[in-house]
């Protein structure tokens, strides 16, 4: 299709290939008269001796043949292998001798869909195979926070391995660098989180955790109805129990499956890449003084893809210090 400042749309093409045939002008004078090549306005020319105006049509780039594309029968065990075997791109490349690529484009053209989107027992399509899957999402904040508890070693004074190398910075026991043990709590709608540094997971922690990130919930705007945690003891406790109080219905994910409380889940993993991990730390006492940067980050500039690119403080107007 010709682009909109084309000099040679399909009125244009006719006009100059009519100048040729009926006019009587030469292709070089026509091909300098509509500033294009000579080698263009012959093409034209002929192309309106052979089908008239029909022939001004752009065609296809597309080459009528391809003697480099794979043969139809080597394709044909490509797809064979993966309806039979369920292996992936890479395992058969091996097994045919081929490049993954070519491989993974052969799967592409015939339809096969990701062997993660099927039953591992039988292969069949699982619902995961729409092209956009439906993602559940609470209409409102406050709706169901989900709460979590992320263990992560401390950095020794001086730094760990990735400032000194595996071998030197090796974790000692005996030098009591121990474990902070991260509480997350982050909202379904907005993903508005609060996280807290502390030394341990008991029952007492979990609760006053929680009653300290219901305050910063509140001062947000935001009306807690209901918790979701895993089966942790200290969450199964009394103690979280009082915390949560009468007004708050509290909600367990199934045991030994963690993608039920998926969103705490992804907030972890962005922890652990854009604050904890992100780049060397020479102390502890550096890592944590940056925790509160990365939660302002986090809460009010960084863009979400499930929020389609908006952060939390876009779909909580109430937060403090949105526009700071």
């Amino acid at each position: 299709m010709s682009h909109a400042n084309a000099t040679l749309t399909p009125t244009g093409s006719l006009r100059l290939a009519r100048c040729v045939v009926e006019g009587g002008w030469t292709p070089a004078r026509a091909a300098e008269r509509f500033g294009v090549s000579v080698t263009t306005a012959r093409r034209w020319a002929g192309r309106y001796r052979e089908n008239g105006r029909a022939g001004m049509i752009d065609r296809s780039s597309r080459p009528h043949s391809c003697p480099h594309r794979t043969p139809r029968r080597r394709e044909r065990r490509v797809v064979g292998l993966r309806v039979s075997r369920r292996w992936g791109p890479a395992r058969i490349a091996y097994h045919l001798g081929i490049h993954p690529s070519t491989v993974h484009k052969i799967l592409s053209r015939y339809g096969c869909v990701r062997l993660a989107t099927t039953d591992p027992a039988t292969g069949a399509p699982t619902r995961a195979t729409r092209r956009r899957p439906t993602r559940y999402e609470h209409p409102a904040p406050g709706d169901l926070v989900h709460v979590d508890i992320k263990k992560l070693g401390r950095i020794p004074d001086g730094g760990g391995h990735k400032v000194h190398g595996r071998a030197k910075g090796r974790r000692n026991s005996k030098r009591g660098t121990g474990y902070w043990y991260v509480h997350n709590a982050v909202d379904d709608h907005s993903r508005l989180a609060y996280s807290e540094l502390l030394s341990d997971e008991r029952k007492e922690t979990a609760a006053a955790f929680w009653r300290r990130a219901y305050a910063f919930f509140a001062d947000a705007g935001i009306t807690v109805r209901r918790v979701l945690t895993d089966n942790g003891s200290c969450y199964r406790s009394r103690a979280f129990a009082d915390a949560l109080g009468p007004d708050i219905k509290h909600k367990r994910t199934r045991p030994y499956r963690p993608q039920t409380n998926g969103k705490v889940e992804r907030y972890n993993r962005i922890l652990l890449e854009e604050w904890a991990y992100a780049r060397p730390y020479t102390s502890e006492r550096e890592r944590q003084a940056l925790l509160p940067q990365f939660l302002h980050y986090y809460n009010h500039h960084r863009g979400h893809t499930a929020l389609e690119g908006a952060s939390p403080a876009d779909r909580v107007p109430n937060l403090r210090g949105q526009n700071s």
